[in-house]
């Protein structure tokens, strides 16, 4: 019993909150991802435009046997010409060529180790989860501050998340910036670190997750629109010079991220939104198809998928393209969701039964050497994840009965802070209605461009918005915060003979 309060006294001493959330998410991580057996996440099919067009490439003969059900770790490098040009733009790509560069560094060879890019994706993570932690404990009591710290662990330590480390999937790039752009938020917020350093670097976080995946390409719109609050929080017109070039800058990428969107995948995308969206839940497919002026006969593309083997029509035959896909558009799918909301209402309840699933249940999570049943998850570390699922009410009023509670508890302040013209203190809410709404995007952007296809992955930017919302909302609960957000500059009440986290705080 003494050697425990001798070690908990030297860690209260020496250990900050944050520093113990970003060692327990690194150590469980290592076990994770680089201690057999290995955990990963199994191809569905989309590796192949990531990985040639950054010259890998499958040299598993039985590579297409292992599609959903295992996990792979090696690939090969193309070691003369590569004929397979960039499909698309990604900053994912970048993460790829760092871990190359750095597996030939180390031990040059003909073929690449997946977990190189899981230990430089393990380190950008562990700072990300060290940044977020102090954002949230900053000066608040340090036995409180360990509480926050083991929380975080529990959600952003889950294997669900980190086992997209060992993948090719974007996700893994969506999950560290977005945990980035929380963090600084939330320090710029604090008056934490230099202004111009954290707008910087949360503008630069939104601008690679906007630009990691088509489909966040709303992201960049969002958050470059909301960000105008954080123009305001200087008078110094060179603090507002830069921030209002930093959000048009990211307006450019997120506009620029949908532009160029492949037309391949447009067309895919598109396919998908009719088929197994408008089409999929309505009572009478024939008459859904009218209102976009498509001949009925086509109801019987409903349900299938793009890739399927058999169709009766070919997709890239002229017919299709004049009867089919020319008749409508993203806009015109939106339109008609407006216009039926009980067909909306089952696409929404849809999304909202994947939306709490942070593991895709499609892919398997281990090698197949393992022995492993194909496809078969880990439970290693998977403690929040598995409640999540198991405990959330998976309908869409659930989610808009969320919102509006955390939206009321956060608005007081909000409002106090407008009226007073304190738009530092207004930022508070400005985020959490940020990666809100972001997270909702995430939702629609699913819907209306591809239906339910691979729904569960598509949702991601969902199911981590209402983590870091929830963690923020339950931070400020326990430090009696929520209806007071006047802790910038100033002193908050802590436990007497304990001095805040970080040291002494700012005096107004």
């Amino acid at each position: 019993m003494m050697l425990f309060h001798r070690a908990w006294q030297w860690m209260l001493r020496f250990v900050s909150p944050a520093a113990f959330a970003a060692a327990g998410v690194f150590v469980i991580t290592v076990l994770a991802l680089l201690v057999p057996p290995y955990i990963g996440m199994a191809d569905n099919g989309d590796y192949f435009r990531i990985l040639n067009s950054n010259g890998l490439f499958f040299n598993d003969p039985n590579y297409m046997n292992h599609y959903l059900g295992y996990f792979v770790k090696n690939y090969g490098i193309y070691q003369y010409y590569n004929e397979n040009g960039a499909t698309f733009f990604s900053t994912q790509s970048w993460f790829i060529k760092a871990s190359m560069w750095m597996s030939q560094l180390i031990h040059p060879s003909t073929t690449f180790d997946i977990r190189y890019q899981a230990g430089m994706y393990m380190l950008l993570y562990t700072g990300a989860v060290y940044l977020l932690v102090e954002a949230l404990t900053w000066n608040i009591a340090r036995k409180l501050g360990y509480l926050i710290a083991a929380i975080a662990i529990f959600i952003f330590g889950d294997t669900a998340y980190t086992a997209y480390f060992n993948s090719f999937y974007g996700e893994s790039v969506v999950l560290i910036m977005m945990v980035y752009m929380v963090a600084f938020g939330l320090l710029l917020y604090r008056k934490r670190y230099n202004d111009y350093a954290m707008i910087s670097l949360f503008v630069l976080s939104a601008m690679i997750l906007t630009a990691s995946k088509q489909q966040n390409a709303p992201v960049g719109i969002i958050t470059a629109l909301l960000g105008i609050f954080f123009i305001f929080i200087r008078e110094k017109r060179g603090y507002r010079l830069v921030t209002g070039m930093l959000l048009i800058a990211l307006l450019g990428v997120g506009i620029g991220s949908y532009v160029l969107i492949p037309k391949e995948f447009e067309l895919i995308n598109k396919y998908h939104a009719m088929t197994r969206g408008v089409l999929l839940n309505s009572a009478d497919p024939e008459k859904a198809l009218e209102s976009f002026h498509i001949d009925k006969q086509y109801a019987i593309l409903t349900g299938s998928l793009y890739y399927d083997p058999y169709t009766p029509y070919k997709m890239d035959s002229p017919e299709m393209k004049e009867q089919f896909f020319d008749k409508y558009g993203f806009g015109s799918i939106l339109v008609y969701y407006i216009t039926h909301p009980d067909h909306a209402g089952k696409m929404l309840n849809i999304a909202a039964q994947e939306g709490f699933t942070i593991r895709p249940n499609a892919m398997g999570n281990y090698e197949a050497s393992v022995g492993k049943a194909f496809g078969a998850h880990t439970a290693f570390f998977s403690g929040y994840s598995w409640l999540k699922e198991a405990t959330a009410p998976k309908t869409f009023g659930f989610i808009l009965i969320w919102i509006v509670v955390i939206c009321g508890l956060y608005m007081p302040s909000f409002v106090y802070a407008i009226r007073s013209q304190e738009w530092r203190e207004s930022l508070r809410f400005v985020l959490i209605f940020l990666f809100i709404v972001i997270g909702l995007s995430g939702i629609f952007v699913s819907i209306i461009g591809a239906g339910d296809a691979d729904l569960g992955k598509h949702e991601f930017l969902f199911t981590l918005s209402f983590d870091v919302v929830s963690l923020i909302t339950l931070r400020d609960l326990l430090a009696k915060q929520l209806w007071n957000n006047r802790s910038i500059g100033r002193t908050t009440p802590v436990q007497a003979g304990q001095p805040p986290h970080g040291g002494q705080a700012i005096q107004a």
